[in-house]
């Protein structure tokens, strides 16, 4: 009869009110044992927790009478009388000792049911629980329950579909909705201003893997506080029977607001520090104006702002001291950076770089560079941006691109103002605030340091290459029988003045002095002492003296500045007319030679010390040179580089001379282009020169005899010459200067051995004799005879002077010519 079920009281049917405590969702928690019984007592029903309760079987029960079966014969009247009232009543339920199976008591308590059978008898039907384990229970729901509805934190059960079956006041309030409105419905469906979709993301993920979450953050707002975000953290775990069967998901909720709020402004404040760091490693890493501007963008885009800017006053891009903002001026101001997240066409609200814009007197963006104060608009509209950009014309595109916050950030550095840097958000909801200004305001400091730092650096080089400029030859004057090309590259990695220098230096007689030095170090002190150097150096050439004694009255002078400055140097002297070249060093790198042919060489030199050693004297070495050669002079820095030899380097670079078919210009460019790749630590200085033959119309020599005739016979070679040249016109002057000079030599040295006329810029009378002796001016009385014949000299020259050679000495004096008649 198991299953039997008619005509049955519906109370007997209903679970008990607020949920039978010995059933859960249809799983049995206490045993609960079910008998049928006739109106006699004879039991027509056992259920298996009768069994489990009383120890005896189905087959043992049915059939027998209950009072015999399971009470002792003393109790039989009582239980006639119990029985009698029940099936008299609507029912009974109380408790009632029962005897089992081996004997023992058992306290069970009952509920009974007078119920009429299918022929019309009336039949009672019993259920019956163990007293103990029902009490057990009771007392653990009782506490279940109380923890559930008094725990000031919110709990909810949902069902395998994630819908509320029961949560406590506590989540109602947190909710701000009663708890009947939220059963049966999902969290979505409830709360939508909360992460819903991510929450019920979270509690799928728990019910399909049966691993709990702790510490699940949601966050948004709720009916019971619509106008203020709040945040919560939950923690959900899977339900299950005892059978591993799922019955849903269980989540406690407890409102976390203040600290998701403190959490959230440490979060800022490390994000503003980690910004502040990141901008102090990569702002003002060079001292480029416009790059240090760059980096101040980059630093800000996209994290801080979507957009931003960076202009400048006028005289701070030209090194120049900021002027004071009048209030009745206007302001120029350039465009030196503009920095974008994303296309936005908010380029086209803005001053391009290199662009100038002029901002009036009035307007705010002028009184905020006046005052020096960051000027914040946390929420930009039409009118808002009319007042803010340079031109009506910039407000549409700026509206259409989105601007809805704007900070305009004054760069100040020593009480300065050098311009102002703009950030803008328009996909960045979140409009500036004063926090913002704070970071901001730190951010540009940083940068407005670097940026006038880079002013002053750009101001100071600027006049110190202007200063080492005008000490490098201006104008390198075209000489007779040498094509000269020359490089003067400064120092791309120092960045700053050296001591690198050259000179040209031109002699008498057509002759040239070539200088390289460089002074070792940099800055403005070896530039000061590169000027020294390159002075004295100038002076001594143009004495005539040969290039030992040059260098030896240099090594005077460097030892003379004191300091510790030293320098190396060579000096070569190219003579035209006999195409030699003598040469000295003073510590410094040899020459190379390429031949007519295409072949290279170094040229090795008595190596000497460097200037400033002092008390070493230095010798020279003459060599003669083909037409059509190059010599090239040149400092370390063309050939030097960190972790390789410098013979590799002047090995590289007599390789590149040494290809042929360039003109001396291509083989500068070529020099430069192989040897310097990647820049270079140190200045470098160069001259090349290339021999070319002297044209017959420019020299003219007359070997002399030494016999009395010979002052006649110059005059007449010299005017043949001059009319030949087309020069008659200082043909008078030029006769009595060789009239004077042969007669001098005649009378002062052992004899005249060799007149030449040369012509370039000036038309040079040159006499070679044996003597040792150099001329001089002397006095001489009215009555003197004699004694005249330099002061002439003097006189009708341009400038003359002498020099000594290896075989004597040679007179020479210069005329100037009439203008377009040189060489």
């Amino acid at each position: 009869m198991r299953g039997f079920e008619w005509d049955m009281p519906d109370d007997a049917r209903r679970e008990r009110p607020g949920g039978d405590p010995a059933r859960l969702d249809g799983h049995r928690l206490v045993p609960l044992a079910t008998a049928l019984l006739q109106g006699d007592g004879l039991i027509l029903h056992w259920s298996e927790d009768a069994e489990a309760l009383l120890g005896y079987t189905a087959e043992e029960a049915v059939g027998s009478y209950a009072a015999r079966l399971l009470v002792g014969e003393e109790e039989w009247p009582q239980v006639a009388e119990l029985f009698g009232q029940i099936m008299e009543s609507r029912g009974w339920s109380g408790v009632f000792p029962l005897r089992h199976r081996d004997g023992h008591v058992v306290e069970l308590e009952f509920r009974t049911y007078p119920i009429v059978g299918p022929d019309g008898a009336l039949l009672l039907l019993a259920t019956a629980s163990d007293v103990s384990s029902l009490r057990q229970v009771e007392s653990d729901l009782a506490i279940l329950n109380g923890f559930f509805s008094q725990s000031p934190i919110g709990m909810a059960v949902y069902d395998p579909d994630l819908r509320y079956v029961r949560l406590n006041e506590a989540l109602a309030r947190i909710n701000g909705m009663p708890v009947r409105d939220h059963l049966g419905r999902r969290i979505s469906s409830i709360l939508p201003g909360i992460n819903s979709a991510e929450i019920e993301q979270v509690m799928r993920r728990v019910l399909t893997t049966g691993r709990p979450v702790v510490d699940a953050r949601s966050h948004g707002r709720t009916p019971g506080d619509p106008r203020r975000d709040r945040a919560w953290s939950a923690s959900y775990f899977r339900l299950e029977d005892s059978t591993g069967r799922v019955l849903g998901v269980s989540s406690s909720i407890i409102d976390v607001t203040e600290r998701f709020q403190a959490e959230a402004r440490a979060a800022r404040a490390q994000e503003r520090l980690a910004m502040i760091a990141e901008a102090t490693a990569r702002i003002g890493t060079t001292l480029d104006l416009q790059r240090t501007a760059e980096e101040l963008v980059e630093a800000v885009v996209p994290r801080f702002a979507d957009f931003a800017t960076v202009d400048l006053l006028e005289p701070v891009l030209l090194g120049e001291e900021p002027v004071h903002l009048a209030p009745d001026r206007t302001v120029r101001l350039n465009a030196v950076a503009v920095g974008e997240a994303y296309e936005s066409g908010m380029a086209h609200a803005v001053d391009t770089v290199g662009e100038t814009s002029e901002y009036d007197a009035q307007r705010v963006y002028t009184q905020c560079l006046r005052s020096g104060r960051p000027l914040l608009r946390s929420h930009v509209d039409e009118a808002v941006l009319a007042s803010l950009v340079a031109s009506p014309d910039r407000v549409g595109p700026g509206m259409e691109a989105g601007i809805h916050s704007y900070l305009m950030v004054p760069l100040l550095a020593r009480g300065m103002v050098l311009g102002g840097s703009e950030f803008i958000r328009m996909r960045n909801p979140e409009p500036f605030t004063p926090a913002d200004v704070a970071l901001a305001e730190e951010l540009v400091a940083r940068a407005a340091i670097a940026i006038d730092n880079a002013r002053l650096y750009r101001r100071e080089r600027e006049t110190a290459l202007t200063l080492q400029r005008s000490l490098l030859p201006q104008e390198i004057h075209r000489t007779l029988g040498l094509e000269i090309a020359y490089r003067y590259l400064p120092s791309s990695v120092v960045s700053e003045v050296g001591g690198d220098w050259f000179d040209v230096v031109p002699l008498s007689c057509g002759r040239v002095a070539l200088v390289v030095g460089d002074v070792m170090g940099h800055g403005i002190r070896a530039a000061a002492t590169m000027g020294q150097l390159r002075t004295v150096a100038r002076t001594l050439a143009t004495l005539d003296m040969p290039p030992e004694q040059v260098l030896t009255r240099l090594d005077e002078t460097a030892t003379g500045i004191g300091d510790g400055q030293f320098a190396t140097c060579i000096c070569a002297v190219f003579d035209p007319v006999d195409r030699t070249v003598k040469v000295a060093s003073a510590g410094h790198l040899p020459p190379v030679w390429v031949a007519p042919d295409g072949s290279a060489r170094r040229i090795d030199l008595p190596p000497g010390v460097p200037l400033g050693v002092g008390g070493v004297a230095f010798e020279s070495t003459e060599f003669t040179v083909a037409e059509g050669g190059v010599v090239a002079l040149y400092t370390d820095g063309l050939v030097e580089r960190r972790g390789e030899d410098l013979d590799v380097g002047i090995d590289r670079l007599a390789r590149t001379l040494a290809q042929q078919g360039r003109t001396l210009e291509e083989s500068c460019d070529a020099v430069l282009a192989a040897l310097v790749t990647d820049g270079t630590e140190d200045d470098i200085a160069m001259i090349m020169g290339r021999v070319l033959p002297v044209p017959a119309d420019r020299i003219a020599t007359l070997q002399l005899n030494g016999n009395g005739r010979l002052p006649g016979h110059a005059r007449r070679f010299t005017r043949d010459t001059l009319r030949r040249w087309g020069l008659s016109v200082v043909s008078d002057y030029a006769e009595l200067l060789v009239s004077e000079l042969v007669t001098n030599a005649l009378l002062h040295a052992d004899a005249p051995r060799r007149l030449r006329l040369f012509r370039d810029r000036v038309l040079t009378v040159e006499v070679a004799d044996a003597g040792g002796q150099t001329p001089r001016l002397r006095e001489f009385g009215e009555q003197d005879e004699g004694g005249r014949g330099m002061y002439l000299v003097g006189e009708l020259a341009h400038r003359w002077g002498s020099r000594l050679t290896k075989d004597g000495k040679v007179v020479w004096a210069e005329l100037e010519l009439p203008l377009g008649s040189g060489g």
